[in-house]
C-alpha cells in the first residue's frame, strides 16, 4: 500500500500470478468524500492504466465503484474489476461480490485455490456488437498502417460493448500483431470520435486460443498487458458472428510482446447474457 493524494492506494497486477505480469491497477477502497478532480490526480499520480475506487453499499457484498485512466474516468474496466474483488478478499470481504459501474452492475465472485491463490471471475453486462462503416474501418487501419489485406476475413471488424465500446481487428498472422504500432494521435481522435475505448487487436491461434493487443490512447495509455473489458467484448463478437458454439471457453494471451504476459479465460454461453471472464490477481509489492 501506499499513500497518494491522500489517499491509501493498494497496487495489484491482474490477470497473472506473478507481480512481473498482468496489468497493474491501483485500488482505493472506502475512499470517503473525495471529488471527481482529485479522483483523477489520484489516478495520474499512480500511473497505472486504471485506479478504481470503491464504496461499500448497504447490501453485503455491494458496492459503488469508479474508474479512472490517468487522463479521464472510464465506464468499467475489466482488469481493475478483478484486482479489485481479490483486494476485497485480501482484506476479508470477498466471496460474492456486485459491483455497481457507471455501465450497470457487475457480479464478482473470487475463490481461491489449495494454494491460497484467488481467480476472480466478473459477469458483464449485457452485450452488443455492430457493424462498423467501411470508411471508418480504413481509417483505423490507416492509423496502423495496415490494410484490408492485412485483415483476417473470418474476423471482420465490428464495434462490441460488454461494460464499455470497443473496435475488435482481427489481423491474419501473428507476426503482424507483434509488430503491432501505431499513430497515437489518430488513433486517439478516431477513437474518441466513436466513443472506442480500446481497439482489441487479435490473432486466432485455433477455435478457442486468441493473441490480443490493446492499444489505449484515449486513456493516455499506448497500450494495455491484459484488458478484461475488451476480453468479455472479444467474448461477446465471437457468439454473434457464430465462431464458437456456446458454452465455450476462450483463453486469450496478452501482454507477450509488451514483456508482461497475462492469461484472461472468457466463458460464453448461449444466449445473450453477460460474459465471464477470470484470471488471478496478486498484490505488487511496495
Amino acid at each position: 500500500m501506499s499513500r497518494v493524494g491522500g489517499m491509501d492506494v493498494l497496487r495489484y497486477t491482474a490477470f497473472s500470478d506473478q507481480p512481473s505480469g498482468g496489468n497493474p491497477a491501483g485500488v482505493v477502497l472506502d475512499p470517503r468524500d473525495v471529488d471527481e478532480a482529485t479522483m483523477l490526480e489520484v489516478a495520474a499520480a499512480v500511473g497505472y492504466s486504471e485506479t478504481a475506487y470503491l464504496w461499500a453499499l448497504d447490501r453485503a457484498g455491494a458496492y459503488r465503484i469508479r474508474y479512472y485512466s490517468p487522463v479521464a474516468e472510464v465506464p468499467f474496466c475489466g482488469h481493475a474489476t478483478i484486482a479489485s474483488a481479490v483486494a476485497l478478499a485480501d482484506a476479508g470481504r470477498g466471496g460474492e461480490l456486485l459491483f455497481d459501474t457507471e455501465s450497470g452492475e457487475v457480479a464478482v465472485t473470487v475463490v481461491h485455490d489449495h494454494d491460497g491463490r484467488a481467480t476472480a471471475t466478473l459477469t458483464s453486462v449485457p452485450p452488443s456488437v455492430g457493424p462498423v462503416r467501411a470508411t471508418v474501418v480504413r481509417e483505423a487501419l490507416a492509423a496502423f498502417g495496415w490494410t484490408n489485406d492485412d485483415i483476417d476475413p473470418l474476423l471482420p471488424p465490428r464495434a462490441s460493448f460488454a461494460g464499455a465500446h470497443h473496435l475488435v481487428l482481427g489481423v491474419r498472422s501473428r507476426a503482424l500483431l507483434a509488430a503491432m504500432s501505431y499513430d497515437f494521435q489518430r488513433l486517439r481522435e478516431l477513437m474518441t470520435r466513436q466513443g472506442w475505448t480500446t481497439v482489441e487487436v487479435v490473432w486466432r491461434e485455433s477455435p478457442t486460443v486468441f493473441h490480443a493487443r490493446v492499444p489505449f490512447p484515449v486513456g493516455g495509455v499506448v497500450e494495455d498487458p491484459a484488458t478484461g473489458a475488451g476480453a468479455a467484448a472479444l467474448g461477446a463478437y465471437l457468439r454473434a458472428l457464430g465462431l464458437v458454439d456456446p458454452p465455450a471457453t476462450v483463453i486469450i494471451h496478452q501482454g507477450d510482446d509488451m514483456g508482461r504476459p497475462s492469461l484472461l479465460s472468457v466463458a460464453i454461453d448461449p444466449g445473450g447474457g453477460g460474459i465471464r471472464v477470470s484470471g488471478r490477481a496478486v498484490p505488487i509489492p511496495d
